[in-house]
């Protein structure tokens, strides 16, 4: 069972993620913290005891704007240790998925909280626990059910190369074909963050890693994944040029 460390600095929206924290059964232990020292503090405690240390901390929930030391701040800091507890951003601002992604977070849960969004972030945290202490059984591939003729086929997330906004329908483009699942983008964008997948254009979300190449013609920005070429809008050029030199080591 998980020990979680939430942390927000406004008093109604940590005690509401405690209560659904506290409320999963694959939570032990759910303490709460108001900023970013008092975090960093309780956090100091858990590493001085180690992972099996009675002060031991699986995984901190952060928000990200509070006053002093940001969610992102803490996490950048949380990076610089050996076995740092993984983190869960919990937040309000959808504009921070790719610095979360690149800060390797588990999961990027979006406010005001829904108790089964937040399930699934513990689920993912539970599976990540339970590989690290037992390496010989990894967890599978997360996959996605599609509907196909009245058949139901699982398509791993690792497959999919690009993801199509339909309304509120997506459509999953993989090497072998495509599915419209009926699953908003945006809802595919939150859920996929720390899996590298960045939203490029409103109508495209694509897997960074099945980037093959960026262009830049006459002002307009576009990258190649396999055979097609996409679009990406102005305001998402320069982060997605940062993240694939970072990606790229440059």
């Amino acid at each position: 069972m998980l020990r979680v460390l939430a942390v927000d600095d406004e008093a109604p929206a940590l005690g509401e993620l405690l209560y659904l924290l506290r409320a999963d059964p694959r939570v032990r232990t759910a303490e709460g913290a108001g900023d970013a020292t008092a975090a960093l503090r309780r956090i100091g405690r858990a590493l001085e005891t180690g992972p099996d240390g009675d002060e031991a901390i699986d995984v901190v929930f952060l928000d990200i704007h509070m006053p002093g030391l940001t969610g992102l701040d803490v996490a950048r800091l949380l990076a610089g240790f050996a076995r740092p507890p993984l983190v869960v951003f919990v937040t309000a601002h959808e504009g921070f998925a790719l610095q979360a992604f690149d800060l390797k977070a588990v999961d990027y849960v979006l406010k005001p909280v829904r108790r089964e969004r937040l399930a699934e972030a513990v689920r993912r945290v539970h599976d990540l626990v339970h590989a690290t202490a037992a390496p010989a059984a990894p967890a599978a591939p997360e996959q996605i059910p599609v509907e196909l003729g009245g058949v139901t086929r699982f398509v791993s997330v690792d497959d999919i190369a690009y993801v199509e906004a339909h309304g509120d329908y997506a459509r999953l483009h993989t090497d072998h074909g495509s599915h419209l699942v009926r699953i908003p983008l945006s809802t595919l964008e939150e859920r996929w963050a720390a899996r590298g997948f960045v939203r490029i254009h409103r109508s495209h979300l694509v897997a960074l890693a099945r980037i093959d190449e960026l262009r830049l013609d006459g002002g307009a920005t576009s990258v190649r994944v396999g055979d097609t070429d996409l679009a990406v809008s102005r305001r998402h050029a320069r982060t997605l040029r940062d993240l694939l030199m970072r990606r790229a080591g440059g």
